[in-house]
Protein backbone atom coordinates (compact mmCIF):
# COMPACT_ATOMS: atom_id res chain seq x y z
CA UNK A 1 0.00 0.00 0.00
CA UNK A 2 2.87 2.41 0.51
CA UNK A 3 3.38 2.42 -3.37
CA UNK A 4 -0.29 3.47 -4.04
CA UNK A 5 -0.42 6.05 -1.09
CA UNK A 6 3.13 7.14 -1.98
CA UNK A 7 2.65 7.47 -5.55
CA UNK A 8 -1.09 8.88 -5.52
CA UNK A 9 0.43 11.36 -3.41
CA UNK A 10 3.39 12.47 -5.57
CA UNK A 11 1.27 12.63 -8.48
CA UNK A 12 -1.18 15.01 -6.47
CA UNK A 13 1.92 17.11 -5.93
CA UNK A 14 3.11 17.45 -9.06
CA UNK A 15 -0.24 18.52 -10.50
CA UNK A 16 -0.36 20.83 -7.54
CA UNK A 17 2.64 22.67 -9.27
CA UNK A 18 1.52 22.82 -12.74
CA UNK A 19 -1.43 24.91 -11.51
CA UNK A 20 0.28 26.99 -9.36
CA UNK A 21 3.28 27.61 -12.01
CA UNK A 22 0.29 28.16 -14.29
CA UNK A 23 -0.89 30.93 -11.75
CA UNK A 24 2.75 32.38 -11.88
CA UNK A 25 3.15 31.29 -8.38
CA UNK A 26 6.83 29.25 -8.90
CA UNK A 27 7.56 29.52 -5.31
CA UNK A 28 4.54 27.13 -4.77
CA UNK A 29 5.46 25.35 -7.93
CA UNK A 30 8.97 24.49 -6.69
CA UNK A 31 7.99 23.70 -2.98
CA UNK A 32 5.35 20.79 -4.55
CA UNK A 33 7.78 19.23 -7.06
CA UNK A 34 10.09 19.19 -3.86
CA UNK A 35 7.46 17.67 -2.25
CA UNK A 36 6.39 15.20 -5.13
CA UNK A 37 10.22 14.18 -5.18
CA UNK A 38 9.50 13.19 -1.57
CA UNK A 39 6.33 11.11 -1.68
CA UNK A 40 8.65 9.12 -5.09
CA UNK A 41 11.72 8.46 -2.40
CA UNK A 42 9.14 7.30 0.29
CA UNK A 43 7.40 4.72 -2.56
CA UNK A 44 11.05 3.68 -3.94
CA UNK A 45 12.27 2.80 -0.40
CA UNK A 46 9.13 0.87 -0.52
CA UNK A 47 9.60 -0.64 -3.85
CA UNK A 48 13.28 -1.65 -2.89
CA UNK A 49 12.63 -3.52 0.13
CA UNK A 50 10.09 -5.98 -1.81
CA UNK A 51 12.63 -6.00 -4.10
CA UNK A 52 15.34 -6.86 -1.30
CA UNK A 53 13.09 -9.54 -0.20
CA UNK A 54 12.58 -10.76 -3.11
CA UNK A 55 16.81 -11.02 -4.14
CA UNK A 56 16.88 -13.09 -0.63
CA UNK A 57 14.26 -15.30 -1.70
CA UNK A 58 11.75 -13.69 0.24
CA UNK A 59 8.77 -14.32 -2.44
CA UNK A 60 5.72 -12.25 -2.55
CA UNK A 61 2.84 -13.69 -4.23
CA UNK A 62 2.05 -11.22 -7.15
CA UNK A 63 -1.28 -9.92 -7.10
CA UNK A 64 -3.23 -7.89 -8.69
CA UNK A 65 -2.32 -5.34 -6.10
CA UNK A 66 0.68 -5.73 -7.19
CA UNK A 67 0.94 -5.26 -10.51
CA UNK A 68 -1.79 -2.14 -9.45
CA UNK A 69 1.03 -0.91 -7.31
CA UNK A 70 3.57 -0.80 -9.38
CA UNK A 71 2.05 0.62 -12.57
CA UNK A 72 0.78 3.49 -10.07
CA UNK A 73 4.38 4.14 -8.96
CA UNK A 74 5.62 4.32 -12.30
CA UNK A 75 2.69 6.60 -13.81
CA UNK A 76 3.57 8.46 -10.89
CA UNK A 77 7.21 9.04 -12.04
CA UNK A 78 6.65 9.95 -15.22
CA UNK A 79 4.09 12.62 -14.28
CA UNK A 80 6.43 13.96 -12.27
CA UNK A 81 8.90 14.17 -14.55
CA UNK A 82 6.74 15.93 -16.75
CA UNK A 83 5.55 18.39 -14.95
CA UNK A 84 8.76 19.39 -13.67
CA UNK A 85 9.19 20.20 -17.61
CA UNK A 86 5.90 21.97 -17.55
CA UNK A 87 6.80 24.24 -14.95
CA UNK A 88 9.92 25.20 -16.85
CA UNK A 89 7.97 26.26 -19.78
CA UNK A 90 5.90 28.13 -17.51
CA UNK A 91 8.92 30.06 -16.41
CA UNK A 92 10.41 30.45 -19.37
CA UNK A 93 7.50 32.16 -21.03
CA UNK A 94 7.33 34.57 -17.93
CA UNK A 95 10.91 34.93 -18.51
CA UNK A 96 11.97 33.79 -15.40
CA UNK A 97 15.82 31.99 -15.78
CA UNK A 98 15.33 27.96 -15.58
CA UNK A 99 18.52 25.81 -14.42
CA UNK A 100 19.77 23.62 -17.14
Amino acid sequence: MGLIMNGGNAKSSAFEAINAAKKGDYKTADAKLKESDGFLTAAHNSQTGMLTDEANGIHAKVTLLTVHSQDHIMNAITFRDLAGEIVDLYKRLDGVKVED
